[in-house]
């Protein structure tokens, strides 16, 4: 079964940075492109970065320059670094495949305020 266990989300005010980390099953990080989802409240989940297991990366135009998004394949492990945080980069931010496998993990929320 696939599995996604997010972590690292907080609350930061703006211009603050945040490091998320995902763990994934191996059975489907293996070969497999990665990608940070988020979901604001009342909006659709939107697709923030991607990374293939051969280091192509890929961002959400509003994020560009801010985060930075890496992977470790070694340990199945998946990060996104998020710096200069604004408050609409407020939401719950998931990690899955690219496109997305329908199993989803908890997610962890990310609030930018002051």
């Amino acid at each position: 079964q696939v599995q996604f266990v997010e972590s690292g989300g907080g609350l930061v005010q703006p211009g603050g940075s945040l490091r998320l980390s995902c763990a994934a099953s191996g059975s489907i990080f293996r070969g497999n492109p990665m990608g940070w989802y988020r979901q604001a409240p009342g909006k659709q989940r939107e697709l923030v970065a991607t990374i293939t297991r051969g280091g192509n990366i890929g961002y959400l135009n509003s994020v560009k320059g801010r985060f930075t998004i890496s992977g470790d394949n070694a340990k199945n492990m998946v990060y996104l670094q998020m710096n200069n945080l604004k408050p609409e980069d407020t939401a719950v931010y998931y990690c899955n495949t690219s496109p997305p496998n329908k199993s989803w993990g908890q997610g962890t929320q990310v609030t930018v305020s002051s």
